[in-house]
């Protein structure tokens, strides 16, 4: 350790030195860059022999006295064996597991401040829902600074062969969360729930052990015998289900459909891209039979009950995935079908039973076309041809519409 001088600097000096880094003695520093004037000690560290810095304040905090202080402090702690530095993290350590917040805690403030940036609604409940399931049963309770590697496998290994993208789902809100803390100095390091680079040299790969699964679709040859079944029914649950096939939309775009997004003059509906799972706006063309059954359902519009198109039995709600569902499984006779994979049936035959280019179809389903650059010549979505198509499925799977005598029949 160097030899202590006698003290160089004055209380007026402190105030008046330039740009530089001036010595008090006794291992005291101070650092003047323009505004800002800093103290820090140095010192060899007692415990590696290396050399070290460790701030202890601004001079507009920290006065020369007290600054004088904390550098014998920090002297002292050296002769004892101490690094000054390890010690002020060890304590700053201490101070966050005495007054610090739990992992459950820190999440639900994430939630609730990232909430108006996510473009599902529902999102800050599905994030609940996860976390409480799978998370919280093992680091819920634990303070956010002391969750450890061991914490996030003890979360993940028992799901991550089974449903390996739910797991996946989780690490990854695992991960944000921790870097929610971590960012608002609730805890340092690294991120134990982070993949590249350190769960991934424990845990396999997702793609090889996760288990392919694909929607059961209508076949080709049934699509038309399970929509007449559909159109023979009153309920509302299979006007929607046809709607769904005639459109080829994902079920979530269709229950929640209201009014306000039918264009009936230029038969358009128009999907915003709050509710795209690409996150853009979609068009979708409406044939014949698909106005057919906007016009049998409109006797039910209520625009104070939500405006939808195919409204639930709880106000203000629209139908459930579980009723379209129970109405394909009727008219299909079998559990063993989708209601998504009706879109899978559409591809099918888009592509064994037609000319129709790849990327219209796909278009259709609302799905990325292509490589960014293909994408970036096509500026269009392909409507009118997307037209000509729908309308050609919809020769495929049509029947003859019967509008109910009653439109209060229409029940799901």
């Amino acid at each position: 350790m160097p030899r202590i001088t006698s003290h160089r600097l004055t209380a007026r000096t402190v105030a008046s030195l330039k740009d530089g880094v001036f010595g008090d003695g006794g291992n005291l520093w101070l650092t003047v860059r323009n505004n800002t004037r800093s103290w820090s000690v140095r010192y060899k560290s007692p415990v590696t022999g290396k050399a070290r810095e460790m701030g202890i304040g601004s001079a507009r905090d920290v006065s020369l006295a007290d600054a004088r202080r904390r550098a014998t402090e920090a002297r002292l702690m050296v002769l004892d064996g101490i690094d000054p530095l390890d010690r002020k993290r060890e304590e700053k350590a201490a101070r966050r597991k005495e007054t610090g917040l739990t992992f459950a805690q820190v999440a639900e403030r994430y939630i609730i401040e990232r909430a108006p940036a996510w473009r599902d609604p529902r999102s800050p409940g599905v994030w609940r829902s996860s976390l409480e399931h799978h998370a919280y049963p093992h680091m819920g309770k634990k303070n956010v600074v002391a969750i450890e590697t061991d914490d996030v496998l003890a979360v993940l290994r028992p799901i991550w062969a089974t449903t390996t993208e739910t797991a996946g789902r989780v690490r990854g809100r695992i991960e944000r969360v921790l870097d929610y803390a971590r960012t608002q100095g609730w805890r340092e390091g690294e991120n134990p729930a982070r993949w590249r680079g350190h769960l991934d040299n424990i845990l396999p790969a997702p793609s090889k052990v996760t288990k392919v699964e694909h929607h059961a679709a209508v076949e080709r040859k049934d699509i038309a015998k399970v929509m007449a079944a559909l159109a023979r029914s009153d309920g509302l649950s299979a006007k929607a289900v046809r709607f769904l096939c005639l459109t080829v939309a994902r079920s979530g775009e269709v229950r929640a459909a209201v009014w306000s997004e039918i264009d009936f003059a230029n038969r358009v509906w128009t999907i915003p891209a709050a509710r795209m799972k690409a996150g853009r706006e979609h068009r979708v063309p409406l044939t014949d039979g698909a106005l057919a059954i906007l016009e049998a359902v409109r006797p039910l519009r209520d625009s104070a009950k939500g405006d939808f198109i195919f409204p639930g039995h709880r106000a203000g709600k629209p139908l459930s995935d579980v009723a379209l569902s129970k109405a394909l499984h009727l008219a299909a006779g079998t559990k063993a079908v989708t209601v998504h994979g009706l879109r899978s049936t559409f591809r099918d035959w888009a592509a064994e039973e037609t000319d129709f280019p790849n990327e219209v179809a796909e278009m259709a389903l609302a799905h990325a076309v292509g490589n960014k650059v293909e994408a970036a010549y096509r500026r269009g979505d392909l409507f009118a041809k997307r037209r000509e198509m729908m309308e050609a499925w919809e020769t495929k799977v049509i029947t003859v519409f019967h509008p109910p005598s009653n439109p209060a029949s229409l029940s799901s």
